[in-house]
């Protein structure tokens, strides 16, 4: 049992986190807080969904690994796999908001 993937992983939020509060892309922006997490939470929900519908399906496994730390939220359900999609809806919100902060920044130079 290790906390490698785990760390990675919190890792990569912890930079988001960073970018988000800079830029004001997602939470750090006063007006979209409630927003944000609205959409987060749905998104984490969609796939946590689709990951259990995989499960019972007998499409995903989980497979004994020396990064991962061990912890089963449900049968096949990893404690990362959680994080991961936390992170992937989070990178999502970013990239998003960042793009659109960008084409905004083109259009008012012109």
């Amino acid at each position: 049992m290790t906390f490698v993937y785990l760390g990675v992983l919190l890792g990569g939020i912890a930079c988001m986190v960073l970018l988000d509060v800079r830029f004001r892309l997602v939470f750090a922006a006063a007006r979209r807080r409630w927003r944000a997490a609205v959409v987060l939470v749905i998104g984490l929900v969609f796939f946590l969904v689709w990951d259990l519908a995989g499960i019972g399906l007998g499409i995903f496994h989980r497979a004994e690994n020396t990064v991962s730390t061990g912890i089963l939220l449900a049968p096949e359900l990893p404690l990362e796999e959680l994080v991961f999609l936390a992170f992937l809806c989070y990178l999502t919100l970013v990239l998003y908001t960042g793009v659109l902060r960008l084409i905004a920044a083109k259009e008012a130079r012109r």
